[in-house]
């Protein structure tokens, strides 16, 4: 096949370095732009903290400072081509990801503290070792004994039968947290039942149901339990309490304590004065940023004074470049201010009903594509300011996600909003009988009495959204 030559033209779209700067910020909600803000003006020297100066041009701005005082011989070096100081793998627009190392010391840190107190062999040591290595972090051993003899004589040349492990295994199980080292969810209510003090004859009854009934008391199977162990209903409610009590995941509850709360901070602030609605941005912990006097007067320094030394040149490049990244920066935050401010107030027309009164019954269907087409953006560009932005009213504070769902015809052929369908379904819920909880069939019921034509299959679909759970796991005495 011979090689032939031709010309061909087409067209492509392709962001500008400030547009996927603007689209970066856009995706940051309120909590982070502090940080981003202070990051980047740690990176570049010529922007800095103070009254916006950015409408101003470079030519029209007074020179202030002395450009002595700045050496720029320090930042370049004749004798060493640039392209051997550094190596860049990655694009300009990846995100830089940091894993932070954490000083806080595991759960298994603490056992083999404890392990230590026991009397263990040489070889019973590096068991207990191996075996707290394997637990996963809800504190269960998921591997099998027979998995851990071979472990141990491939990489530890400690040959031993699965009897001795699991003597070790049972030492493990007296540590704390009570539970740790269970090997399913039975024994690790079990271990931790045996430790309760005091509990009386609820207590016995409580290990009894545990061991001679567990897969009734997983299904809720309150009836069978009765029938099995012949006892009436209050013993039953006594020895269910004293269940609940135990913790399923016992290796999480040194965390559960420590976990920080997550303040949510607002990106959007709104206000209601004699009926007007009035919107604004959070910009209380923002900064406000201007370019840096000193680089200016450095920039018209250099330009204005002869560049025949490499330096010089180097010199020239590098303000100019910062200049002129600090700029657009500036530029990027004010474009993201009047884009979230833009978007939001389309949301706020839109859903002006439920802003007004709180009741999620106003909430009008509203998808990313209707206000996208109100506000003549992609939709793209709305699915970012939409992503973990938060608006604080006079009703409460709301994910701006919560204003976003699809439609659903009544039978008066009316659309109304998913979130109205959810909100009956999850009123349905609370008001049931605990004793007797609604299946599907009835939840569906409910609503296509209301007028909601609506399917089982959907009913199933909502409930799960909204981490309801099947009436069989609902069930309570």
């Amino acid at each position: 096949m011979a090689l032939k030559q031709h010309l061909t033209q087409r067209q492509d779209l392709r962001l500008s370095p400030q547009q996927i700067q603007l689209m970066k910020l856009l995706q940051i909600p309120a909590a982070e732009l502090d940080q981003r803000i202070k990051q980047e003006i740690e990176e570049n020297p010529a922007l800095e903290q103070g009254d916006e100066q950015g409408e101003e041009s470079l030519d029209q701005q007074e020179q202030d400072g002395d450009d002595e005082a700045f050496d720029f011989s320090d930042y370049f070096d004749d004798d060493t081509p640039d392209y051997k100081t550094h190596a860049n793998n990655q694009s300009k627009d990846d995100e830089q990801r940091v894993v932070p190392l954490s000083g806080e010391q595991s759960f298994q840190d603490r056992l083999i503290e404890q392990l230590q107190l026991n009397d263990l062999t040489e070889d019973e040591a590096i068991i207990a070792e191996v075996i707290v290595g394997n637990l996963d972090e809800s504190g269960y051993l998921n591997r099998t004994l027979e998995a851990l003899v071979d472990d141990l004589a491939f990489h530890y040349n400690v040959i031993v039968d699965e009897f001795t492990i699991e003597g070790v295994l049972y030492q493990i199980q007296e540590l704390d947290p009570a539970g740790v080292g269970a090997r399913n969810l039975q024994e690790c209510l079990v271990l931790q039942e045996r430790r309760r003090q005091d509990g009386g004859e609820t207590k016995k009854l409580a290990l009894r149901i545990l061991k001679e009934g567990f897969e009734y008391f997983t299904k809720k199977h309150y009836d069978k339990i009765m029938a099995k162990l012949k006892i009436d209903e209050d013993q039953l409610k006594e020895a269910m309490d004293e269940i609940l009590k135990l913790n399923p995941k016992p290796g999480g509850s040194t965390k559960s304590n420590e976990k920080a709360v997550q303040q949510i901070i607002p990106d959007f602030i709104l206000t209601e004065n004699e009926g007007v609605l009035e919107l604004t941005l959070n910009w209380r912990n923002t900064p406000d940023l201007k370019l840096s006097k000193e680089y200016e007067g450095l920039l018209r320094s250099y330009s204005e004074g002869a560049k025949t030394t490499k330096s010089d040149k180097q010199a020239l490049s590098f303000v100019r470049h910062k200049l002129d990244s600090a700029k657009g920066f500036i530029d990027a935050i004010k474009q993201r201010q009047e884009t979230l401010l833009f978007t939001m107030s389309a949301i706020l027309d839109y859903q002006q009903a439920f802003f007004l009164t709180g009741d999620n019954a106003k909430l009008k269907p509203m998808i990313l594509k209707d206000i996208a087409e109100l506000v003549q953006m992609d939709i793209s560009t709305i699915s970012r300011v939409a992503n973990s932005k938060f608006i604080q009213t006079n009703h409460g504070v709301y994910s701006l996600k919560h204003f976003f769902s699809e439609s659903l015809s009544t039978d008066s052929g009316e659309e109304v909003s998913t979130r109205e369908v959810k909100q009956i379904l999850l009123d349905a819920v609370e008001k049931e009988d605990k004793r007797s909880p609604l299946p599907d069939e009835k939840l569906m019921e409910i609503l296509n009495e209301k007028g909601y034509n609506i399917a089982r299959r959907t009913i199933a679909k909502y409930r799960e959204q909204l981490n309801i759970p099947v009436a069989r796991l609902r069930k309570e005495l």
